[in-house]
C-alpha cells in the first residue's frame, strides 16, 4: 500500500506537503532562536548549549538534538525526492511546448525549482560553516556559537550566501505553504484568500527574521 501511494502523483504531493510543513515548523523555531543573538553573547551561547541538553536526564547529551536532525534530514530528502520525481513526471507528460501560452505564473511559482536547488546547496554550506566548522572563516570555536555567527557574517561572501538563500526561502515558503494547504485539502473558495495571506505573512516574517542577523552584524548591532 505504501508503494502504491508513493508511486501516485497524489502520494508524492502529499509527502512533499507534509515534509514541507515539518521543515516550516522547524524554521519558525530556528528563527526565534536565532534572534536571541540580539540579547548578547551570554544568552545566545546559553541557548546553543541548552539545545544539546534538552530532555536531560531522561535523554542523553545531544540525543534530542540528533533526533531533530534525523527528522529534518528525512523531511529534506523526502521533499527533494518527491519534488524531483514530480518535476520529471510533469516534463514527460508534456514533452512539447503548448501551442497557446499558459497564463503567466507568479515569480515564486516559476522559481520554485531553482529556489529548491539554492536552498539545498545552502543547507550543505550552512552545516559545514556553523555546525562542523569545516568551511568556517574565522577559526571555529566549539561551544561559542555567538562568535562563530559573528565571524561568518563579518565576511562579504557569508552575507551574500545567507541573504540570497533567505530571499529564495521566502519565495519558496510563499508558494509552498499555499500549495501544501491545497494538497492536504485545507483550501477552498472561502479560505484561499486567508491561506494566501498567511503564506505571505509567514514568508515575510521568516525572511526578515533570518536576514536580521547578518544585518545586525554588518551594522555593528551584533559584534
Amino acid at each position: 500500500m505504501a508503494r502504491t501511494v508513493w508511486d501516485s502523483t497524489v502520494g508524492k504531493k502529499t509527502v512533499m506537503a507534509v515534509s514541507g510543513l515539518i521543515m516550516l515548523a522547524y524554521l519558525v523555531v530556528h528563527m526565534i532562536g536565532n534572534l536571541k543573538i540580539f540579547f548578547g553573547a551570554g544568552e545566545f551561547n546559553h541557548y546553543a548549549h541548552w539545545l544539546r541538553t534538552v530532555g536531560e536526564p531522561f535523554m542523553h547529551y545531544e540525543w534530542t538534538l540528533w533526533l531533530v536532525r534525523i527528522v529534518l534530514v528525512v523531511a529534506v530528502v523526502a521533499h527533494a525526492t518527491s519534488a524531483y520525481q514530480l518535476s520529471r513526471r510533469d516534463i514527460k507528460a508534456r514533452p512539447s511546448k503548448y501551442v497557446h501560452k499558459k497564463p503567466r505564473a507568479s515569480y515564486a511559482t516559476r522559481t520554485m525549482r531553482w529556489g529548491g536547488i539554492i536552498l539545498g546547496l545552502f543547507i550543505v554550506w550552512h552545516v559545514l560553516d556553523l555546525t562542523t566548522g569545516t568551511v568556517h572563516s574565522g577559526g571555529f570555536q566549539q561551544g561559542h556559537a555567538y562568535q562563530n555567527v559573528v565571524d561568518t557574517f563579518s565576511t562579504w561572501y557569508g552575507n551574500v550566501i545567507y541573504i540570497v538563500a533567505m530571499l529564495a526561502l521566502g519565495l519558496h515558503i510563499r508558494h509552498g505553504f499555499w500549495s501544501a494547504a491545497q494538497t492536504l485539502g485545507a483550501g477552498s473558495r472561502t479560505r484561499d484568500r486567508a491561506l494566501k495571506a498567511t503564506a505571505d505573512i509567514l514568508a515575510l516574517l521568516l525572511t526578515v527574521g533570518f536576514i536580521a542577523v547578518p544585518v545586525g552584524v554588518m551594522t555593528g548591532l551584533v559584534s
